[in-house]
């Protein structure tokens, strides 16, 4: 298990609010000027992309997976002969068919060291080439950088900042009103991270129960309404003065029995696409981009408990009427015998900022000086990303 510094007082504070935590990190909007919109998803926990977009033309992958792994006739929806998607996706679909939604593989950020949530989260969202090199969220060093931006006000509807838009722009904050239980994810880490010492494990014991106590008066199909309550406050938001919006998921950290636990969240993430292309409506969806992004992917191998553990590369989602959807991207590693990252790990061909960055040079006219110097320090970018293709 990776280990994590985090005080006892700290822990000790935070671990009696477990059960008002929300299901969303904040949702923060940016307004400036120009008709194209950008959406990132922050997909909390690692989730596992070859689940989602599993590989069955793959002859090791059924091997490797001897639980997890499905196929077209085990329910997995055929994409394109090699890759399928999870049937709990099946919502998204439509999306992929009518070319507005994309996936690529095999991708990371540079983290690289002890797979630590923390850390892989603090990258993702500061966009920097190392751990805490960056101390300002990357979405906001876009705001000072877009051309012709006036107005670089951002909008928090919750009680804090996510990183991804903290920085020098200022932001406001709109509290929300989400009461929804921990992820169970979450839940079972924190379980497993403090057994040992008895003032943490009381602490978390009372923690569950008030969690349990929640997740009773909040039943999945409560949980699906505010999901689309929060996507549907994105859209009303995008259809007005504003131009970026940004919120999370979580639900993906499933080192244990991950069949039943992988299913809820992939529903989160479909119903969050779908409700914000219907509430932009058609002519603001054709010009929006949608990026889901999570801070690392999970172990090729299944583990013995019937999940997956933390890993490398992993998959990110685009989505929205200004792609040109219904492809597999990036360069495929493959994960036969000898192609694995350290015998274990989806081997990553592609850094998950230049996805930010093209969207960014697409929808805003970033200037790619601008990306690699200012947004994504240490980032490879150019006029002929591959992801400027799709």
């Amino acid at each position: 298990m990776t280990e994590i510094t985090l005080s006892r007082r700290g822990f000790l504070a935070s671990a009696c609010c477990l059960a008002a935590a929300p299901i969303f990190t904040p949702v923060t909007f940016a307004a400036m000027p120009g008709d194209n919109r950008f959406v990132t998803i922050v997909l909390r926990g690692a989730m596992d992309g070859l689940d989602l977009v599993q590989p069955y033309g793959e002859a090791a992958f059924a091997a490797l997976r001897p639980t997890l792994a499905l196929t077209p006739e085990k329910g997995l929806l055929d994409l394109d002969g090699h890759f399928g998607l999870n049937p709990a996706a099946a919502d998204l679909m439509s999306l992929w068919k009518g070319r507005e939604l994309a996936f690529v593989h095999a991708v990371s950020t540079p983290y690289r060291d002890q797979r630590s949530h923390f850390d892989g989260q603090d990258m993702l969202e500061s966009g920097g080439e190392h751990v805490a090199a960056e101390k300002t969220g990357w979405l906001n060093r876009t705001l000072s950088v877009i051309p012709r931006s006036q107005a670089r006000k951002a909008i928090d509807v919750n009680t804090s900042t996510e990183l991804i838009l903290s920085g020098p722009n200022n932001v406001d904050v709109w509290a929300s009103d989400s009461n929804l239980g921990t992820a169970k994810d979450e839940m079972q880490f924190l379980m497993r991270l403090y057994a040992g010492d008895p003032a943490f494990a009381k602490a978390m014991e009372e923690a569950t129960r008030a969690n349990n106590a929640a997740m009773i008066t909040e039943p999945d199909g409560k949980r699906g309404e505010k999901i689309a309550d929060v996507a549907t406050l994105a859209g009303n938001m995008l259809k007005g003065d504003y131009r970026i919006a940004s919120f999370s998921i979580t639900g993906w950290d499933t080192h244990v029995a991950q069949t039943g636990q992988f299913k809820r969240p992939v529903q989160d993430l479909a119903q969050a696409i779908n409700t914000l292309k219907v509430t932009l409506g058609l002519e603001v969806w054709s010009k929006t981009v949608v990026l889901a992004m999570t801070e690392f992917g999970r172990t090729v191998r299944q583990n013995g408990s019937g999940g997956t553990d933390h890993g490398t590369g992993g998959c990110a989602v685009l989505a929205g009427g200004a792609i040109h959807g219904g492809r597999i991207l990036g360069k495929w590693p493959g994960i036969g015998a000898g192609q694995l990252l350290d015998d274990r790990d989806l081997m990553p061909t592609a850094d998950v900022r230049e996805i930010a960055a093209a969207m960014l040079y697409r929808q805003f006219d970033v200037t790619a000086g601008d990306l690699t110097g200012k947004i994504f320090p240490g980032l490879s970018f150019d006029k002929g990303s591959q992801f400027l293709k799709v």
